[in-house]
Order: C-alpha cells, then structure tokens, then sequence
C-alpha cells in the first residue's frame, strides 16, 4: 500500500498545478546576498532563500506546501531512515516530510488558496504599475484616423458661423454672471421677455398657458416666437453633415451595413455635436466662444428650449469641460458615443459593440499612457459617466425639438430626419 501511495504521490507532485514558483506562493521568503551559495537543509540541492522558517530550495518548498494540504497520512516504504537528497528526495516523501519538520518549517506559515491568488494579484498588479504604458500600433492608428477625419470635418475656427442668419439677439437680452460664481444665470430681462410669448404658444407646449384655436392661428403670424430659431437652424443643419461626414470618414462605420449606419448616426448625432460644442466652452463665464460669435443659454432659449433640457446640459458642460480633455480624448469620445450598439433600429448589434469596446480601450489606453497621477484617476469612468448622461438629455432633446416646430415650423428637415423614429 505505501508503495503504490509512493507512486501516486510522486505523479501527483509532477502534475500539481502550483508550480514552486518563487514568488506569490504561500511562503514568507527572505534572501541573503551575501555572494555565499545556500545550501537547502533537506536535500542539500541550491536554496533560494527562507520559506515556511528553514533555508530551502524551490523544490523542498512547495513539497512542504503541498504535503501539509494534503490529509492522506504519508508512510515510509523503508524503514524511517531514509537520508534524502537532491536525487533521491522523491522516493521517500515520509522522510522527507519529517526532515522539512525536523530543521523547523511551520505549516502555520503557509497561505491559504485565497491568500496566495490575492498575493500574486498584487503582484501582477505591481509589475503592470512599474512597466510603462504604451499604445500598440493599431490603437495609434484608431487614434490618427479619427483626429483626421474631426480635422477634415470640424472647422474649429467656426467661420462659417457668421454665414448663419442672425441670432436677432434682444438688445435688452445680454449673457450675464452671477459674481464669485462659475454658473451661468440667465439675464432678467430675457426671462420677461418670455413670459410675452406666453399667449403665443401652441396649448400642446406643457410650458405655456392655453389659448383658444382662432387666437393662436391669428398670432402665429404675428410675429416670430423664437427670435434665436432661424440661427440655430442653420447652425443644426451645418453640424449635422459635418457629424454625417465625420462618420463616413471612419473605416469601422463605412463596414457597417446601410441601416445601421443610419441608425447609429440618428441616435448618436446630437452627442456628437454636444461634445464638439464642448471644446469651445469657457467654464469660467458659462460662454461658448465659437470663433466669431459667443452663444450663451439666453440664445438657446431663444430659439425655444426649455430649462429641462438646459440646466442638465449647462452642468453637463461644466463636468466635461473641468476634465480638460486633449483632442484626441475628444474624438474617442464621440466615436464611442456614435458606437452605440444598443440604438434603435441596430441589426448588427455584436459587430458594433465590438467597436466601441475596442475605442473605449484605445481611450482608457491613452488616458494611461499619455496622463500623469492625479489626472489619470478615475478619469477614464467620468468620461463614460458624461456619455451615459447624454443619452438622458438626448431623449429631452427630441422632444423639445418637436414642440418647437409645432410652434414655430422652422426647423430644418435634416434635423427633424434625424430625430424621426423611423429607421
């Protein structure tokens, strides 16, 4: 019975998953160089340090390890005076399990399972600290394509802007501050100016008061409601072809098939748009400066937008801008939000969270490799916590959109294409 024990226990030995590896295994180790050779005090093989409290080899090491694991009894097919060596040390595990105890290792040394695997995770985790991070080749080339195709779209200059039709701004209606305060407030004036507009709203804006049919047909063409709506048409219009060929630019989006590029450019092009307008926001005076024109949220209100949507989106503003995010943090930001795969009308749902599961990677990638401690702290995670509440904001916009061209049916066909729910 020993002796087919004796075998067992050898090829159970050859084929133990834990390997005696020196480092993360259970053993409290401790090395002296001193330029001498150690010399293991079971077998007499080359020791690598202390482990369990005795001078040992890698080899004695997890034998001892796995011998105090194991609740089989170990008996000497011999007569208990084997002397054990390098070469013989595994025909008599009895004697060599004695001689571990003998020179002094101690089972209550040794880690158990959930000890070892969080020490070796520590490990890792050191090693992968200490080794620089660095894009690969094809994270770099991602990073390229997408800084080229927002170069070839985007005019950070915004010259084009001054092409628009005018805002038509109320002179009495300025974008003004709170003193020793970053938030922006809106002018005193523009809100009196609203309130004029009351009796002029469609009864279907939850907004507004209700009028009788005859009053508001008369009234609509009257005047404008929404003096800022005409500008921020054009201004719609222009940013959603620059979006349209942004994406087109893309290697991965022209691989989709036709309908889930349409689907992901409907779901994803006032994000789009909303990170773009970011890059110009001054979080000191709540301003978008925009080349040659400054917009405010008296101009979006203007053109008939609603506090549900413009509060979340100011502050919105101020936690992204206060990232201070390079460029290329930017563009992968809106490639991961035009990634989308759970839009509505999306078919090849894998293919496209692939997609974004490799852009989300390239961004938390960079933000490793190119950011230093404390910006790179939690930075990747408040970056997708702005996507995930954009997607909020973006319902609201739908919405709003829609009232506003019940009342005043000005807004662009592009615009009303993009936010439509047909696919």
């Amino acid at each position: 019975m020993c002796i087919l024990q004796l075998r067992m226990s050898k090829e159970m030995e050859e084929l133990s998953p834990l390997v005696d590896s020196g480092h993360g295994d259970g053993s409290e180790e401790e090395t002296e160089d001193d330029g001498e050779p150690k010399i293991c005090q079971v077998c007499g093989d080359k020791s690598t340090g202390y482990h369990f409290n005795a001078m040992t080899c890698e080899g004695c090491k997890g034998f001892f390890r796995r011998a105090m694991k194991r609740p089989a009894q170990l008996c000497c097919p011999f007569q208990n005076t084997c002397v054990i060596t390098k070469t013989n040390r595994r025909q008599c595990q009895s004697c060599r399990l004695q001689k571990c105890l003998s020179i002094g290792m101690k089972r209550e040394l040794i880690m158990s399972d959930e000890a070892v695997e969080k020490r070796r995770m520590q490990i890792r985790r050191k090693k992968m600290q200490e080794e620089p991070v660095t894009l690969s080749p094809q994270q770099e080339a991602v990073i390229q394509e997408l800084l080229t195709a927002h170069q070839k779209t985007f005019d950070m200059t915004c010259a084009h802007f001054i092409q628009f039709r005018p805002l038509d701004r109320d002179q009495k209606s300025k974008c003004s501050r709170e003193p020793n305060s970053n938030r922006f407030t809106y002018a005193t004036m523009h809100e009196d100016a609203m309130q004029q507009t009351i009796s002029f709203v469609s009864p279907s804006f939850p907004y507004f008061s209700i009028q009788s049919p005859e009053s508001k047909e008369k009234n609509r063409h009257k005047r404008a409601i929404f003096t800022s709506l005409p500008h921020f048409t054009d201004l719609t219009t222009y940013m959603i072809k620059n979006v349209i060929n942004f994406a087109k630019t893309l290697t991965m989006f022209r691989a989709l098939i036709i309908d889930d590029q349409i689907s992901l450019l409907k779901g994803a092009t006032f994000e789009i748009i909303l990170i773009h307008f970011n890059m110009f926001f001054n979080e000191v005076t709540g301003i978008w400066e925009c080349g040659p024109l400054q917009y405010c949220l008296d101009d979006a209100m203007r053109a008939g937008f609603q506090r549900h949507l413009l509060d979340p989106m100011m502050n919105f503003h101020y936690t992204l801008r206060k990232l201070h995010l390079s460029e290329e943090e930017y563009v992968l930001m809106q490639a991961i939000s035009l990634f989308s795969p759970d839009r509505p009308g999306v078919k090849q749902h894998s293919v496209i969270d692939r997609n974004q599961e490799t852009l989300a990677l390239t961004l938390k990638t960079y933000i490793e490799a190119k950011r230093t401690e404390p910006e790179t702290h939690l930075l990747f995670p408040k970056i997708m916590a702005c996507l995930t509440e954009m997607r909020s904001m973006n319902e609201e916009y739908t919405k709003q959109v829609l009232k506003i061209q019940d009342i005043q049916p000005e807004v662009s066909p592009l615009l009303l294409e993009i936010i439509s729910k047909d696919s």
